[in-house]
């Protein structure tokens, strides 16, 4: 196979340490010219234009973008695929709006041809909007996963995916047993987890739907597969904790249940925890556990405000999830939005540095995958995004008032959407081109 190289010419930034750890100035990388050079399928080397373009080959295939930035590929940490045609569906509260509209709308997934054409809209939709890696809730059906795997094998995305485990508490149609979930699940990881950049989660979809027994066979699965990722949803409404109490008597609280049945790693993600208390903050922290942070579905289910202060005090890993359906947008600039909002009810601050942090290498550690995504330091995937400061009449008006790069950031997380994306790169790939 003869050798590929490639070059890119923009100004680039990247995060490359958590701005709560390090401080800002030094959580980012920033090239006002830059040059991203990719070689067989990895990023090589990233710096100044000046200093690059002097080692490289008078023949090198160099793509010159004008008005524009490099960034890594975003990175979705929770996300339903089923929910694409349900999404901003009206009025109501969590556990109501499952009933309400949830459940019926993930039944559809039963079928095989259903479940193919909604995982070639909602991949379009992730790369139309910069989302290069997902953690992806499918249905109760093995065939939502199946769907999802086989089209982002096809475009050599590195995507994260698991059949929901549910057999309790939704209606008959819907529900696995223990038994089913658990031979279901692990005919899939050992059909997917690690094929190309394909990972498989273990999906219980919270402990109200699941029994005791499932929950043991979902900690048993972790067990038998030591790499494989664990998805859930934790403390997202007052309601649903409340239900989790009368449900689990027995345990301390609601982390306490996915404790006890061994749920949680180094690769358990746990979405929401808007109304964790330090010590189960503390407990994540310290089994290397993450919390997707979902500030546009919080909002639109009217579930509260996540702490991120205290996630940080802890030293607890967070991403940022969108949450379609209950959030309203795949895309994570509009999710950015409405965390600095979230920040801002709560008296805090949310600085662009750390909203890229959280879009990209945030969401990387908080799936143990920085060695390969979430940066564009050499040794990396090259999955990246070109965001075009001329995307809107009002973007392009705004930005040439910017006076540096935190601004610029700022305002094409506040003002920016999918029209900001030009371009997505997965594993140095054009997948998406505006």
């Amino acid at each position: 196979m003869p050798l590929t190289r490639k070059a890119y010419r923009a100004a680039i930034l990247h995060s490359i340490a958590d701005p709560a750890e390090v401080g800002i100035e030094a959580s980012y990388e920033y090239f006002e010219d830059g040059l991203l050079v990719i070689d067989n399928g990895q990023i090589s080397a990233l710096g100044h234009a000046s200093d690059l373009l002097p080692t490289l080959p008078a023949d090198i295939d160099i793509t010159h973008y004008q008005d524009a930035l490099i960034t890594p590929g975003l990175i979705d940490t929770h996300i339903h695929l089923p929910q694409t045609g349900m999404v901003g569906a009206y009025g109501e509260q969590l556990l109501d709006w499952l009933n309400t509209y949830t459940f019926p709308c993930e039944s559809q997934f039963a079928d095989k041809a259903h479940a193919e054409e909604v995982a070639d809209i909602f991949i379009k939709e992730l790369l139309r909007n910069g989302t290069t890696t997902a953690l992806v809730f499918g249905s109760v059906h093995p065939q939502s996963v199946n769907s999802f795997f086989e089209a982002a094998e096809k475009l050599d995305l590195r995507m994260i995916a698991g059949k929901v485990m549910m057999d309790r508490n939704a209606p008959d149609y819907l529900t696995d047993t223990a038994e089913s979930g658990y031979q279901e699940s692990k005919a899939l990881i050992e059909r997917w987890h690690g094929k190309g950049r394909l990972h498989y989660a273990v999906t219980p979809r919270f402990a109200p739907t699941s029994t005791p027994e499932q929950l043991t066979l979902a900690g048993q699965l972790l067990g038998e597969y030591p790499d494989l990722y664990m998805q859930t949803h934790i403390s997202e409404n007052l309601q649903e904790v409340a239900w989790v109490k009368e449900l689990f008597p027995e345990r301390k609280g609601y982390l306490d249940v996915y404790d006890h049945y061994k749920l949680l790693g180094e690769r358990s993600v746990f979405a929401h925890g808007v109304h964790l208390c330090d010590n189960e903050c503390a407990r994540l922290a310290e089994t290397g556990s993450a919390v997707a942070f979902c500030p546009t579905s919080n909002f639109f289910l009217g579930s509260g405000l996540f702490n991120l202060p205290m996630a940080e005090k802890h030293k607890l890993n967070v991403g940022l999830g969108t949450d379609v359906g209950g959030g309203t947008s795949f895309s994570l600039l509009q999710t950015l939005n409405e965390a600095y909002k979230v920040m801002q009810l709560q008296g805090a601050r949310l600085s662009p540095f750390k909203s890229l942090y959280l879009a990209t290498l945030g969401g990387a550690r908080a799936l143990r995958l920085e060695d390969k995504i979430g940066t564009l330091q050499p040794g990396t995937d090259p999955d990246f995004l070109v965001l075009d400061y001329n995307a809107t009449p009002l973007l392009s008006y705004r930005l040439k008032q910017a006076n540096n790069i935190a601004e610029t950031l700022f305002v094409l997380m506040t003002l920016g959407d999918d029209r900001t994306i030009l371009q997505t790169y997965a594993a140095g790939n054009l997948v998406h081109q505006r």
